[in-house]
């Protein structure tokens, strides 16, 4: 609302200083610092109305050090992550921007989910919460949405260059064509890095249904990144520590990827627009900082599904917009060895189960953080070494715009 405010000041009355918000390194500042201010100054006033409404954690008895002691715990505190992320980005991003929008509509929709989730379990003495086939339809229906609009909105394009017609040192002159309803993300680790989901219909269907394998794979990625992400909070500080470093990484993916000189000095694909994204992802990270305060050990409040669900829902949604979502398995890698660990745990136990009649487990207790949970490892510590584990892979996804 401001950029529109201020470039109408900026335009009719040239009043000094309005064009300021012409500049995405700006409006990604300023939407950095309203959402930690947001989430330090009304967080605690949140974290007081949840404890007055009851909204305690029950906590059930696994045997691990110091979990007793976070029962009663106010959790829904998600709502402290969506309203720092929100506000800020309806004051300082193009609310006509697609991808924007696609966002708003992605943190809406997920926190919904959450909080019917953590409704009935704390309101309706619901200890399994929304069941786990309408979590699924939820995830699916915005994956659809997601996955048509990338397909078929025409302000989702990229652009391609061509050979420059003057040489370097007269400063080259180039010719492009933006290319509307694109089918190709990013590759990583290949010299041309670039994939054509038109090759995964082998010659059997026409290049039209296209958008079909785009689309279930937005499903999947959607419901694997947020229920990832659900399962990652499990221990204070964890998620929103983790959520923070991927933003972030995701903010610097997003202004390269719209940014013409750097996409063109990194040979990677230029989205035009997507350069919004920076803005929503500095609100991301400002929020998750902001929640911190609140979250680190020992934690005063938990995010619930409120929260967890939204975080991985829109991480898959801003790496889908920048079509570097076949980049997930790397930046995400806690998620994944999070929500592996807990596959992995259940199979074996059912398959030894049905074959030896006792069920047996790989690790001590899945998630992977309990499993160090078990082992003795404090918590705070246990946090900390994934976060660092968070930061290497962020790194490392970085790194792949030149490993190739």
């Amino acid at each position: 609302m401001l950029y529109y405010l201020f470039d109408y000041l900026d335009k009719q009355f040239n009043i000094p200083g309005a064009g300021v918000f012409q500049y995405i390194s700006f409006r990604a500042l300023g939407a950095t610092v309203l959402s930690l201010f947001i989430a330090a100054t009304y967080g605690k006033w949140i974290i007081n109305f949840l404890r007055r409404q009851q909204v305690g954690e029950s906590i059930r008895d696994l045997g691990l050090e110091g979990q007793m002691e976070k029962t009663g715990t106010p959790t829904m505190g998600g709502f402290i992550i969506l309203a720092s992320l929100l506000i800020p980005v309806l004051l300082f991003a193009k609310l006509s921007n697609v991808y924007i929008v696609l966002l708003i509509i992605t943190a809406v929709w997920t926190g919904l989910i959450g909080f019917v989730d953590d409704y009935l379990k704390k309101f309706k003495n619901n200890k399994e919460g929304l069941h786990g086939r309408f979590k699924i339809v939820g995830q699916v229906g915005l994956g659809l949405i997601v996955g048509l609009t990338l397909s078929f909105n025409d302000h989702v394009k990229i652009r391609i260059y061509e050979q420059p017609l003057l040489s370097s040192s007269l400063g080259e002159v180039q010719r492009y064509k933006d290319v509307i309803h694109p089918t190709v993300t990013t590759l990583p680790f290949f010299k041309n890095n670039e994939f054509d989901y038109r090759t995964l219909l082998f010659g059997w269907l026409p290049e039209e249904y296209t958008w079909v394998i785009y689309t279930v794979l937005a499903i999947f990625i959607i419901t694997a990144v947020s229920n990832g992400a659900n399962i990652t909070d499990g221990i204070d500080g964890l998620a929103a520590g983790i959520s923070g470093i991927i933003a972030l990484t995701l903010g610097v993916l997003a202004y390269l990827s719209g940014n013409t000189k750097f996409s063109q000095y990194l040979n990677i694909m230029y989205i035009p627009n997507s350069g919004e994204l920076v803005i929503f992802c500095a609100a991301f990270v400002g929020a998750c900082v902001g929640f911190l305060w609140y979250n680190a050990y020992p934690a005063q409040v938990f995010m619930g599904d409120t929260g967890s669900l939204m975080l991985g829902g829109v991480i898959a949604v801003v790496a889908l917009a920048i079509r570097k979502e076949l980049m997930i398995p790397i930046l995400c890698g806690v998620f994944l060895s999070e929500l592996v660990s807990v596959i992995m745990q259940v199979s074996y136990f059912k398959y030894t189960k049905k074959k030896f009649g006792e069920g047996r487990r790989i690790l001590l207790m899945s998630p992977l953080h309990h499993h160090y949970q078990k082992k003795g490892i404090h918590e705070a510590k246990i946090v900390t070494r994934f976060w660092v584990v968070g930061i290497i892979l962020a790194i490392f996804t970085l790194a792949t715009l030149k490993l190739r």
